[in-house]
């Protein structure tokens, strides 16, 4: 791989895999521990599958639209026909897989992060990552009068959502490739990094203890609709500026035990993705309706205008990424190497592509065998 490629990609990579540092201290913490609970109210009609409900679990964020229209359209309670589809909401990685290994979901949208750890804490023997879902959404946004170039940037005060989180790690990655240096557990460097909850950092730019934000969507929105503009988009720092931000996995036992209710809910996915590219405008609607349901508020025209255009609705779970996020993050210091040999399991999601005509998609040489 040529040099300035490893260093294009370095930029973002090592942000899969950070979080397992700090994992055991969140779930500790007790963050993320509570999910909403929210059944699919759509009717479950014809032949039931394999089992009578398959529990789905995702957050309530833009980069999980793919779960989000298809829940709300009933995509997938029409593939699962007479096996009913029933939703839990959550607000962080840990609580999922939390829910995953105890049993109260079965399959979840979910992040790159947390799905490394999830398998790697477990020995390999907890999940597998069967699609994907989304690319791109994170976006570093500043204060213009502040800061006018990237280089700019040192000396500032960036948020970011989490110590650890994959933000935080494509942040300190990108300002270590600019050459600065930045303490990875104060933020305390040539750039202040402040880990602030995504909540509260629109409040934080407008207090202006903040000069900007390295954050997903729809906060990068919501800071440019109190004035702030977009400095970089993470997506233009990928090769095909595409990087994997939310997988689709499954419970082991599951997936062995009922593959056809597997394969009805990556149809749902297939079939959603498919909807959101053909109507763009109207699967934005049904995302924002859906939020609203969830949050009991939703986002505001300018926010979700400016948010969903920088979001990719994929099938394909760029596992090339997922790989390479671990290379770097080994070779920062970051994570003593992992096995994640056998993450993926893509026959399902192949052989639903290829019924769909649709090209399979690749495992990166991390496939079960």
């Amino acid at each position: 791989m040529p040099a300035t490629t490893r260093t294009t990609l370095r930029r973002g990579l090592a942000a899969a895999v950070a979080l397992p540092l700090l994992i055991g201290v969140l779930a500790s913490c007790g963050y993320g521990s509570q999910a909403k609970n929210d059944q699919k109210k759509v009717a479950a009609e014809g032949e039931k599958l394999s089992v009578d409900a398959v529990r789905l679990g995702y957050f309530p964020n833009l980069t999980h639209a793919t779960a989000l229209v298809g829940d709300q359209e009933g995509i997938f309670q029409k593939e699962l026909g007479g096996t009913q589809l029933k939703v839990s909401t959550f607000n962080a990685g840990p609580s999922e897989i939390e829910a995953l290994n105890a049993g109260s979901i079965d399959i979840g949208f979910i992040g790159p992060s947390p799905a490394i750890n999830g398998y790697t804490k477990s020995k390999g023997n907890n999940l597998r990552i069967i699609g994907g879902s989304a690319s791109g959404g994170v976006k570093l946004v500043v204060n213009p009068e502040k800061i006018k170039t990237l280089d700019d940037v040192k000396g500032k005060r960036i948020a970011t959502p989490q110590l650890g989180n994959t933000q935080d790690v494509a942040f300190l990655n990108w300002v270590s490739e600019k050459g600065w240096k930045v303490d990875a557990q104060s933020g305390k460097g040539d750039v202040s990094v402040l880990r602030t909850d995504n909540k509260i950092t629109p409040d934080a730019y407008k207090s202006g203890s903040i000069d900007g934000a390295w954050v997903p969507e729809p906060t990068a929105s919501k800071l440019v609709s109190e004035g702030a503009k977009v400095l970089l988009d993470e997506s233009e720092l990928w090769p095909g500026k595409q990087f994997v931000i939310t997988n689709i996995i499954v419970s082991q036992t599951f997936l062995k035990e009922h593959p056809d209710v597997v394969e009805a809910v990556l149809r749902g996915s297939v079939k959603t993705n498919a909807w959101i590219k053909a109507h763009s405008e109207q699967a934005k609607a049904s995302a924002n309706s859906k939020l609203k349901e969830l949050s009991g508020k939703p986002l505001g025209a300018k926010v979700i205008d400016g948010a969903w255009p920088s979001i990719q609705f994929v099938d394909d779970p760029l596992a090339a990424t997922l790989q390479a996020q671990a290379g770097h993050a080994v070779e920062a210091g970051l994570l003593k190497e992992p096995d994640l040999a056998g993450i993926y399991d893509l026959k399902p999601l192949n052989k639903v592509l290829k019924a769909a005509g649709k090209p399979e998609v690749s495992d990166a040489g991390l496939g079960v065998k």
